[in-house]
């Protein structure tokens, strides 16, 4: 019975390979933005969000990790039960082909090939502190509403959650996205794939 439960719950998130250029407007109570998507600078990240994306993963979820000036992180579904689901299911690294640079967007992780689900939008550049590892490549890149993921809230930085390498991110996935420990966070209202321009 329970292998079963499980067999259903990853169905949805089942390995989709991803159009080689596509959009996700990402819907928040910023307002909204755009981040395209190009499977030749990442394939396996690429491959890894479209699925995210299209099952909904994280619709309903918390901009938990905003550190001015450095990067805006995301990627903790607001439901436990597939948060908990979904959390080591990982992704080969790929070759950095792209810099960690403003408005690109990579997959966080804790070391090699351990890309999961948590993503990253580098506000500053980066390039120098995680360039270095195959692990941080960019998969797309912020085309439109910039504006509105440097105005996300910042105010708790590295305390309402931290970064996966931090440890602190078990009441998350145990809790849910933490509304009343952390009101002032922005929400991901919801992700979809739209038409690449």
């Amino acid at each position: 019975m329970i292998y079963l439960l499980c067999l259903l719950l990853a169905l949805p998130f089942s390995h989709r390979t991803a159009p080689e250029v596509f959009r996700v407007k990402v819907e928040t109570t910023a307002g909204n933005f755009i981040i395209e998507t190009h499977r030749d600078w990442s394939p396996h990240g690429a491959d890894r969000f479209y699925s995210l994306v299209r099952s909904k993963y994280y619709d309903d979820s918390r901009f938990f990790r905003v550190v001015p000036g450095r990067w805006v992180q995301f990627g903790i579904s607001g439901d436990p039960a597939i948060a908990q689901q979904q959390r080591h299911i990982t992704i080969s690294d790929d070759t950095l082909k792209q810099h960690n640079t403003p408005g690109y967007v990579a997959f966080s992780n804790t070391g090699p090939n351990t890309r999961s689900t948590q993503v990253y939008i580098n506000l500053g550049d980066n390039s120098a502190r995680n360039d270095v590892e195959a692990g941080f490549s960019p998969f797309g890149k912020v085309v439109e509403g910039m504006d509105v993921v440097e105005k996300l809230f910042g105010g708790y930085g590295e305390h309402s959650g931290g970064g996966m390498r931090a440890g602190h991110q078990d009441e998350m996935f145990e809790g849910g996205n933490l509304d009343r420990e952390f009101p002032k966070l922005d929400k991901l209202i919801r992700a979809t794939i739209v038409r690449a321009k």
